[in-house]
This record gives C-alpha cells, structure tokens and sequence, in this order.
C-alpha cells in the first residue's frame, strides 16, 4: 500500500468521519487511481476492522463508526470510480422483513458488504416478499440479505424465501440471513443459503458466494 494511503487506512479503522473524506481527496490529488484507493486501502481496511471485531478487540460501536468512516470516504470516491469504470465486485439487495421496523443491524451490514466493494439496493425495513422479488428482478444482484430482530418476524424469512421459489427467483440468487434470534439452524431449516452472526461475517460469506 501506497504511502499516501497509511493515514486513510487508519483514519477508516480508527472512525475518523471527518478524516476520511480529506484522506481520499489527497490520494485523489496525488493520481492514485480510484481502484487502488478502494482495493488496496480501504477494503483492507474493513477486513481488518471486520477482523477485529471477530478477535472480540471491537464492538458494534466501534464497528459502526469504522464503517461510518468508510462511507464518508466512499461519497467522495464514488464518482470517480464511476467514472474510471471499476466495477463492484457483485451486488447484493438487503432489507428488513416484513413487520420488522429495526435497521441499525441492516445498515451496518449494508455499510460493512459496500466496505467488501458490494453495490447495495437497500430496501429499508417492514419489506415484503414481493418488494424484495421486484427488487431482484429489477437489479439482478447475486446475493438478497433478509434480517430480522424479533422472534415473531423471523417466519417471514421462510415467508419470503417461498415466495423467490414460486416466482422462479431463488435459483438465481444467494439468500443470506441474520439478526439477534436467527440461528445456523434456523436459517437451514427455511432454505437460507447461509447465515452470518454479525456484519463482518455477513460480508465475508457475500463473497464467498461469488467464487
């Protein structure tokens, strides 16, 4: 990793929301390619943080303020990887499921998959069966994140997945699944293609499935 690119990678681990952004610029002003920043640095970066939490050295807070770190960086790296033509390495459709209303394990999930290089189509909470089956027909991602906190939400996991088989969807998608009450267990028992405890890891598993 360049030089220039030291202080944005300890910026983004350390949750400098401020920083960040300021650290992508100069690597921007000094003609390092907006590729190199993403791949070299900043998905380094969340690896390593993703790392730590799963080493139990960070917490959610932490987690979420590396991430938040990571975003404002990504705002201004955006238009130039865009415009220099890299590609995401996949995209993933995420959301709440239907009459569930929590998000903060959503968007940290959402932060930490854009932190992998993931486009995410994030569908917000409260999210039925056919919102998410419009939503992977119109944006053909590989992977479609469903979370649930409640107990008496997770059916609507089982709920949603039905509903990919009998629209002819779920063949062409990888079904993850989280959030405090689901289980490895649960998640076989309904179809999920896999199930990850935390943010990090839900990441990590998205790319897997693209190998």
């Amino acid at each position: 990793m360049r030089s220039e690119l030291d202080n944005l990678y300890d910026n983004i681990i350390d949750g400098e929301m401020a920083q960040a952004p300021i650290d992508v610029q100069t690597a921007l002003d000094t003609s390092i390619p907006a590729g190199e920043i993403l791949n070299t640095c900043m998905i380094p970066a969340m690896q390593e943080v993703g790392q730590l939490f799963e080493d139990g050295e960070f917490f959610v807070p932490e987690m979420l303020i590396a991430a938040r770190a990571m975003q404002a960086g990504l705002t201004i790296l955006k238009p130039h990887l865009v415009a220099s033509g890299v590609d995401p390495v996949g995209k993933v459709v995420i959301g709440t499921v239907q009459g569930d209303m929590h998000d903060i394990g959503k968007n940290l999930v959402t932060m930490m998959m854009e932190g992998a290089g993931f486009e995410v189509i994030d569908l917000g909470v409260d999210v039925s069966p056919q919102a998410f089956i419009e939503s992977v027909n119109e944006n053909q991602p590989q992977v479609v994140a469903m979370s649930a906190l409640l107990t008496t939400t997770m059916p609507k996991m089982k709920v949603t997945i039905d509903a990919f088989r009998e629209a002819g969807v779920l063949d062409s998608v990888k079904v993850l699944v989280g959030g405090a009450p689901v289980t490895a267990e649960f998640a076989e028992s309904i179809g999920a293609d896999g199930y990850a405890p935390d943010a990090g890891q839900a990441a990590s598993l998205a790319k897997s499935f693209l190998a």
